[in-house]
């Protein structure tokens, strides 16, 4: 009996040890850190890689600067590349020792549990045999408290820490839908590697991470391409520089909205996103993208605006689904000739580029209804421009026009047209502007024009007219104070008075004639310069 109660005191101390120990981490806690880590060396060597190659290039640039300041410029941001990664490790560090420290301790209690265990296997370590029934009853006892303990412990920190890493059950719900009962937490790098070990488990849908994560994250994690049941994805509004190469195993993805964030490229792998129909790229610092986009042919809305591209590639122009696109707000000098490719393109903003002209391929867009290009360096439009005939929308208003070519006046489903604030270079609309009969707005301010066509008269939709700061002459200001269609109505008068005026000169023109040539043959015969 000494020795069943001795061996009790040890159960029991073992059972007090196990209750004293901290939480242990969840399976979906250690895979994620597994992740983080993985991807925290593989983000740390393409942060090296960058540095190397931008201070090759600042070394071709570099004039007179000394070389001892360059190294010293070169360590400091390979040392700052490093301390970040290190601190992206820190925690996913912490739960893969915490989970190998409870693996040593796993063993421990399996060569507890054998020592203990009926068939005596372990009894000649354990103390001479001491395999009393009432001590294998007393032992399962201990077990089962132990059990139960570990079980209710799981229990409250899954309760308290949501899927183990601080996030309650409705911050959870939240985040895997795309809903509006966002919470205010920010997740840690390794809080958001295990919301996406559990979001693929659960065969998640849709996930919104929307400003979410702490700004110290510039990267996702690998682990990101197991959520390949995710149709729709927010990342947008965080601090992220660069997604995993993984992103291009989401093959069901349709819609992923990755704006306001600080992305300087994107890998080559996205491209693999087959299925994607919205993509929304705005307010990052992207040049450039990958050779692989124009694989995205399902697209149909493509939002690029506030970044720094140049220009767009060529395979833009694969994109023969591509309905939206918005480029504004970029230093573009030129659109790739392939733009004519897109022959599903609906609408089309370039305000606030450097364009000095659009190609001719322009033309080829049948189906396009809005065409924006204001605050660029455009001075004319191609005379393609005319094979427009949905084109509902056009303004070029702030550019340095000189001429509108006429064939724009085939474009006949205009209803809105801004040409304003071409200040000293624009001098004329087109003749044949009355051909548009469905323009209901026209800006023509701050131009250098000085008299409307005569086929201004035809404008019979017309209801918004704006010539502020143009020196107009006809018609008279007072006139355009009272309104689009009494410009209209000014112009229809003055061509029909005209046209009144121009019979009863021509009449009035034919007798002087009649009578001056009378006139001189009467001269003539008293003359005697011709017979009587």
């Amino acid at each position: 009996m000494a020795a069943a109660a001795a061996t009790a005191d040890v159960v029991e101390e073992l059972t007090r040890v196990y209750r004293e120990l901290p939480p242990r981490p969840a399976v979906e806690e250690v895979e994620a850190a597994a992740a983080v880590l993985a991807s925290a060396d593989a983000e740390e060597e393409a942060r090296l890689a960058e540095v190397a190659r931008e201070e090759a290039a600042r070394l071709r640039e570099a004039e007179g600067v000394s070389g001892e300041l360059l190294a010293v410029l070169r360590e400091a941001r390979r040392a700052a590349v490093r301390l970040r990664a290190l601190q992206q490790r820190k925690e996913a560090a912490h739960v893969v020792e915490l989970e190998r420290r409870f693996k040593v301790l796993d063993g421990l209690i399996q060569r507890a549990s054998r020592v203990v265990s009926p068939s005596g296997e372990g009894s000649s370590a354990g103390g001479g045999g001491v395999e009393t029934e009432e001590v294998v009853e007393e032992m399962d006892a201990r077990r089962s408290d132990v059990a139960a303990a570990a079980a209710a412990v799981g229990e409250i920190e899954r309760g308290n820490r949501g899927v183990g890493f601080g996030l309650d059950t409705k911050a959870v719900s939240s985040l895997l839908r795309n809903g509006s009962d966002m919470v205010d937490q920010k997740l840690s790098l390794i809080q958001v590697a295990s919301l996406i070990e559990s979001s693929a488990k659960r065969g998640t849908t849709e996930l919104n991470l929307r400003g979410k994560l702490v700004d110290q994250i510039e990267w996702l994690p690998v682990s990101l391409g197991k959520l390949q049941d995710v149709t729709e994805l927010d990342i947008s509004e965080n601090r992220i520089m660069a997604l995993p190469s993984t992103v291009g195993s989401l093959r069901y993805l349709t819609k992923l909205d990755i704006h306001s964030n600080q992305l300087i490229n994107l890998p080559d792998t996205f491209g693999e996103l087959s299925s994607l129909i919205d993509l929304d790229l705005h307010a990052n610092q992207l040049k450039s993208l990958p050779v692989s986009f124009g694989n995205l042919t399902s697209l149909a809305n493509l939002d690029l605006s506030s970044n720094q591209f140049k220009i767009l590639p060529d395979c833009i122009g694969k994109l023969m689904n591509l309905r939206r696109l918005i480029a504004e707000t970029n230093e573009l000098e030129e659109l790739p000739y392939t733009i004519g490719s897109c022959i599903s393109l609906v609408e089309l903003r370039l305000d606030f580029n450097q364009l000095k002209a659009l190609p001719e391929g322009i033309g080829k867009l049948e189906k396009l209804e809005i065409l924006t290009l204001h605050y660029n360096r455009i001075k004319g439009l191609p005379t393609t421009i005319g094979s427009l005939t949905r084109l509902r929308e056009l303004d070029v208003s702030f550019n340095e026009v000189e001429g509108i070519p006429e064939s724009i006046c085939f474009a006949t489903s205009l209803v809105k047209l801004n040409v304003s604030r071409n200040f000293a270079d624009l001098r004329a609309l087109p003749r044949s502007i009355g051909n548009l009969e469905m323009l209901e707005e026209l800006d023509i301010s701050s131009n250098q024009i000085r008299m409307l066509p005569d086929s201004f008269e035809f404008l019979a939709k017309l209801r918004v007219f704006h010539a502020d700061e143009t020196p107009l002459e006809v018609p008279p200001r007072e006139v355009i104070k009272l309104g689009a269609q009494a410009v209209v109505q000014y112009v229809a008068d003055m061509v029909a008075s005209r046209g009144a005026s121009q019979k009863k000169t021509d009449g009035t023109s034919f007798w002087a004639w009649f009578r001056s040539l009378f006139g001189c043959c009467k001269k003539d015969e008293e003359l005697g310069l011709v017979p009587a």
